[in-house]
């Protein structure tokens, strides 16, 4: 499938200003915490009960069998339910603090209001940098209490509000990992969450040169992809669901239209190509498969890092039994070996820059992008809101 290079969006070189600013009037809260579900689920033997079916046949759960292919991440901000599914890493974000505050006691409300108390930022006189201060003393304060929570790394959301600002993002991705610093969490065990416009991909590319870990989200288009992988960001995250939605109900995209032409779900094409391109060239991104809607999805996706999914499609995989014979339906889809079959175009084998990264974004990553970035800064403006009421926090 060729990504057209036939038309540029200018679009994509500035703030789509007239977008991301758009009222937002209903604020969905999304995941705050990313959980990595531990392959703890025991094994079901079940005993024959007739003659015919003399010998035990060893059961194991659905979510047994895709868990030995792919590292399945519970899509939830349900951070307290550690027994049924036990995390091993965590995201912190703008909209995990303002669940957080939603709630009347969380085991995270002294770090906000330690956060809310700092004298640093307290004696900041401009309003706007008194509230920047506090939404990132208290992103780290809190990203440190999970730090202490989970075995793996913890990702931070940088401010979608410097999305198109490559210098912008690196300074407050430096600002960030001061604060963790202080608060003595090694820069190991953090990831730094930047949406996949060229400028997020560009301060990926050096924040990486620096041994920075990045995390570049809000990737819809091979072009982002590759470009990301190119960069070495370390983790790649593609909205599965997010480019089938829009497929269904768009059209004039030229690489969607491409896949659907091949028979495929553009959603599961591109996952797959990004994932054949990764390992076909030597790249060491992983690749995180987010936004499925179903088992379906998750069968196609086997073989890759990361998959991220709803609770109640987790629920079905770990109360439904997989039988020896039922092996076919368990197959990994994605592997190194068959990644080095997979044949690229000459234009998709290019080395991205600003221009030809412009060119070939089509409809679907320029509208989808455009939406995930509004999403996030709503989200923001309404955490620094939230924080102008509250502050200063009680008994301080």
């Amino acid at each position: 499938m060729a990504v057209s290079l036939l038309s540029c969006s200018p679009s994509l070189f500035v703030p789509p200003s007239s977008r991301v600013g758009r009222r937002y009037s209903s604020v969905r809260l999304p995941s705050g915490l990313v959980f990595h579900l531990r392959q703890s689920i025991p094994r079901v033997s079940a005993a024959a009960g007739n003659a015919s079916s003399s010998l035990e046949s060893d059961l194991s759960t659905e979510l047994d069998a895709v868990s030995s292919f792919s590292e399945i991440v519970p899509d939830t901000v349900v951070f307290d339910d550690f027994e049924r599914f036990p995390p091993t890493a965590a995201t912190v974000s703008s909209s995990f603090l303002l669940g957080l505050c939603s709630l009347p006691d969380t085991k995270f409300k002294s770090a906000i209001e330690t956060a809310l108390a700092d004298s640093e930022c307290y004696e900041k006189e401009n309003p706007s940098e008194r509230m920047s201060c506090f939404f990132n003393k208290a992103l780290v304060h809190v990203g440190a209490d999970l730090v202490k929570l989970v075995p793996g790394r913890v990702s931070t959301e940088v401010d979608a509000r410097l999305a198109y600002d490559t210098h912008g993002i690196i300074r407050r991705v430096h600002e960030l990992l001061k604060l963790y610093n202080e608060v003595e969490v090694s820069s190991q065990r953090l990831l730094f969450k930047i949406p996949s416009t060229w400028q997020g991909i560009e301060a990926s590319r050096l924040l990486e040169s620096e041994g920075i870990q990045t995390h570049l989200t809000f990737i819809y288009s091979f072009s982002q992809a590759a470009a990301a992988a190119q960069a070495g960001a370390s983790v790649i995250q593609i909205f599965v669901g997010r480019v089938r939605d829009w497929a269904r109900n768009h059209s004039s995209d030229p690489e969607i239209e491409a896949a659907c032409k091949n028979g495929e779900d553009p959603g599961l094409a591109l996952v797959k190509k990004t994932y054949n391109y990764i390992h076909k060239y030597g790249h060491k991104s992983k690749l995180m498969a987010a936004a499925v809607r179903n088992k379906q999805d998750i069968f196609s996706l086997l073989g890759i890092d990361y998959i991220i999914a709803p609770l109640k499609i987790l629920q079905s995989l770990k109360e439904s039994v997989t039988y020896p014979e039922e092996k076919y339906s368990y197959v990994r889809r994605l592997s190194p070996g068959s990644a080095r079959m997979y044949d690229f175009t000459e234009e998709e084998l290019t080395k991205w820059d600003q221009m030809s990264f412009a060119c070939a974004m089509g409809p679907a990553a320029e509208e989808l992008l455009a939406a995930g970035l509004e999403g996030y800064v709503n989200q923001t403006k309404r955490l620094e809101e939230l924080f102008a009421k509250i502050w200063p926090p009680p008994n301080v």
